[in-house]
């Protein structure tokens, strides 16, 4: 959900000039094509803001939690150091050969790893330790999500998590529905977070910015 109004979403895609690819564009027509979900898409104002992000963070470890058709990782992807690496956990295997083949096409085939499986087992078997971390996958495991990987992020990190605001459905009560319930109880959970320093965004449908502090 977008909550701008489409005047003021188009003023500010023309406004947001970070990362210019044709690749974004053979995503985004994929997608629509192809998906049965293609507003699960992260489009062009939210992965612009994903690629300054990565380029202020400019990390050598990234990990994507929902990976989708690879919109959202070619962007993270932007900042990576010389050296960095990112990896991108998907738990649909119909995915794996269309989205490897849009990051070779972008140069970036060495660069990003997908991992299909489950992502809280996945998670656990991670040894790295990760500069930036963007968090779109099923809502209902946003807590453990969140859990799991802050101990797995280096003093100064930052946690990006998508779909915070859900439509504006964390405002009503009662929640009645669990994927509701569990992005609210995500955003307490960070704000009451000694360990973090957070901000929510309404960028889109809500991102939710977590920077380890200690």
């Amino acid at each position: 959900m977008d909550f701008l109004t489409q005047e003021l979403n188009d003023y500010a895609t023309l406004h947001s000039n970070v990362f210019q690819s044709d690749i974004l564009a053979e995503i985004e027509r994929h997608t629509h094509l192809k998906e049965m979900m293609p507003q699960m898409l992260s489009g062009y104002l939210q992965g612009q803001f994903l690629a300054l992000i990565s380029k202020l963070v400019q990390p050598k470890r990234i990990l994507e939690i929902g990976t989708f058709t690879g919109y959202s990782a070619v962007c993270l992807a932007q900042g990576l150091t010389t050296d960095g690496k990112m990896i991108t956990l998907e738990v649909n295997e119909e995915l794996e050969k269309p989205v490897n083949a849009f990051f070779k096409k972008a140069g970036l085939g060495d660069k990003i790893e997908m991992r299909i499986g489950n992502a809280v087992e996945m998670i656990n078997e991670l040894e790295d330790s990760f500069d930036l971390v963007f968090i779109d996958a099923d809502k209902v495991n946003y807590p453990n999500y969140y859990e799991l990987i802050l101990p797995k992020m280096r003093i100064g990190g930052l946690i990006l998590v998508d779909n915070v605001l859900w439509s504006g459905k964390v405002t009503q009560e009662p929640i009645k529905d669990k994927k509701t319930a569990a992005i609210h109880a995500l955003n307490q959970r960070i704000q009451n977070d000694e360990r973090v320093e957070n901000m929510l965004l309404p960028l889109r449908d809500g991102m939710m910015m977590a920077r380890r502090a200690f």
